[in-house]
Parts: structure tokens; C-alpha cells; sequence
């Protein structure tokens, strides 16, 4: 899987990217029909401590590309939620394909 990272208003992390890849590598070894994923890494400008830190993840896969976003107080927080949702969407793709 190609994994292309991208980085708003925040300095590059190798380790970042690190744990990100182990983290999409896991979800590729349970849905094999993602060929790649864009890694998008942002910083919010907000009051609220637990908010701020946005990570977003497209997968590129046949069919419909699938997106996720979300925001936390670190960005490690904000790649587990992602993945979590991507898991989910995944899931119900993985299931639709299957009834039919």
C-alpha cells in the first residue's frame, strides 16, 4: 500500500508516520482491496484543550473512495478515531459486497 503523507501548519514526524503506517498495514491485512491512503495531519486553532489535533485519512480502493476526520487533543488520539471509523466503514463495505 503507498502512503502519502501531508502536513498543515505542523513539522514532520517520522515517528508519526510510523504509527500510522502499522495502524493502515493492520486495516490492509483485513480489507486487501485498499491499493493506497493520503495522510493529512492539521492544527486547529481553538480554546478547547481536547480539541485541535486533526487527522484525515482517504483510502483509495475499486469502487467509492472512502474519508475520514476527526480531531482530539493529540494527533495519536485523532489516528486511533480515524482508524476506528475507517474500520467501520470498511466493515459495512466488506458486507454489502457480501450480500450481493
Amino acid at each position: 500500500m503507498n502512503i502519502n503523507f501531508e502536513y498543515h501548519e505542523v513539522a514532520a514526524s517520522p515517528r508519526l508516520e510510523a504509527f500510522v503506517a502499522e495502524r493502515l498495514n493492520k486495516l490492509e491485512n483485513k480489507f486487501d482491496s485498499i491499493v493506497g491512503a493520503d495522510v493529512y495531519f492539521k492544527k486547529e486553532n481553538t480554546s478547547n484543550p481536547e480539541v485541535g489535533k486533526i487527522c484525515s485519512v482517504r483510502l483509495s480502493m475499486p469502487g467509492a473512495t472512502i474519508f475520514a476526520e476527526t480531531s482530539a487533543a493529540s494527533f495519536e488520539a485523532s489516528v486511533a478515531k480515524v482508524i476506528t471509523e475507517l474500520r467501520g466503514q470498511l466493515q459495512k463495505r466488506k458486507e454489502k459486497l457480501e450480500t450481493h
